[in-house]
């Protein structure tokens, strides 16, 4: 697809911009509604003209009234329109729990399939800044667990267009969730609208010694590793999973039959995390094939800290990665290349933003 069409280099706000636009320009009955959705920082630009272009009664700001706003969007839904509902973070959706789930998740199931709710759930997880325990939570085990949502979390530019497209096609609701450090990545995107799906895994790197399947920002931190040792004859294979629900075990079990070996990168907390039921699903799959036990690498199981040298030991990063890959796969490095890798791939610069370009809070 990518070399039939006219690609440019995009960020990932950028890409969601376009395919919010290219969607709006396409069908009139989608909409766009949040929490500084017109404010001019277009959350982290990603609205950007689409006021000015489809007018306030498409594109429209929206109280601190979570709850009863989703439950107008959910009504929306129900009546024929496509809206797009944003929360510039994770954290406010709990707000709309009650209409979310016992509404927006049900309404099909309840109706014997007569009802649809086409909603698109725009929320944002992620660090920075300092923002600490209630601004900062990485939430998709939250909503994975729920029957009737589809939860994805696009890692690249190109998928950040494709899913939202598909996404807001998708006649269930679908939660999207996007890391904050990625909104500022570039990626080839078609100009064209195009379609990625919701519900397969994406194999990035390929390799035969160890499988890294990743969620989200993660895959960014796996992919510099992989890139990293890849000189040095260590062949790691990188799954950017996508979606939280559906799962793609599927992907990562034929990667595990063929390394024997890995490890699950997520943003959110340990326990209960997308990350353990991954390895619980493959396990059940491809147990025979696994040569140690499977590794899962998360948040520590406490509220987000503030405080900044807290957070410099509390967030996975790519030496941990490293670390674990090494003591997965027992592989033996000189001292020299040891350091050389470590060099390569410890953070430099400032601590809590991805670069020293990355202005916020929003």
């Amino acid at each position: 697809m990518r070399s039939e069409q006219l690609v440019r280099e995009l960020t990932y706000a950028q890409a969601i911009q376009e395919g919010l636009h290219q969607s709006m320009e396409a069908d009139a009955r989608v909409i766009l509604v949040g929490e500084g959705v017109p404010d001019p920082k277009a959350i982290f630009a990603t609205t950007a003209g689409l006021r000015d272009r489809f007018g306030s009664a498409r594109v429209f700001d929206m109280p601190l009234s979570e709850n009863g706003m989703t439950g107008i969007c959910i009504g929306a839904a129900l009546s024929g329109l496509r809206p797009v509902m944003v929360h510039q973070r994770i954290d406010f959706a709990l707000l709309a729990m009650d209409q979310l789930v016992n509404n927006a998740a049900k309404w099909h199931y309840m109706f014997d399939g007569l009802a649809n709710v086409p909603l698109v759930i725009r929320v944002i997880i992620g660090r920075g800044w300092g923002q600490g325990p209630q601004h900062s939570q990485s939430l998709q085990a939250l909503f994975a667990h729920i029957p009737g949502f589809k939860v994805v979390l696009p890692a690249t530019a190109y998928d950040a267009k494709g899913m939202l497209i598909s996404a807001i096609e998708d006649n269930n609701p679908v939660i999207f969730i996007e890391h904050r450090w990625l909104h500022n990545i570039k990626d080839a995107v078609p100009a064209e609208p195009y379609r990625a799906p919701l519900d397969h895994a994406r194999v990035l790197h390929e390799g035969d010694q160890v499988t890294v399947a990743a969620f989200s920002y993660m895959v960014m931190e796996a992919m510099q590793v992989a890139r990293t040792l890849a000189p040095h004859g260590i062949r790691v294979e990188v799954i950017d999973m996508r979606s939280a629900r559906p799962l793609d075990v599927n992907t990562v079990a034929r990667s595990v039959h063929k390394t024997g070996h890995l490890l699950v990168l997520d943003t959110a907390w340990t326990s209960g995390s997308v990350a353990g039921e991954l390895i619980t699903c493959v396990v059940e799959q491809e147990f025979g094939a696994l040569h140690k036990a499977p590794v899962r690498m998360a948040s520590p199981d406490h509220p987000v800290p503030t405080s900044h040298h807290m957070t410099e030991v509390y967030y996975p990063d790519a030496v941990r990665i490293y670390e674990a890959i090494t003591a997965l796969t027992a592989i033996k490095l000189t001292p020299e290349k040891h350091e050389s890798i470590l060099a390569s791939i410890r953070r430099t610069g400032p601590h809590d933003v991805p670069n020293a370009k990355f202005t916020g809070p929003f």
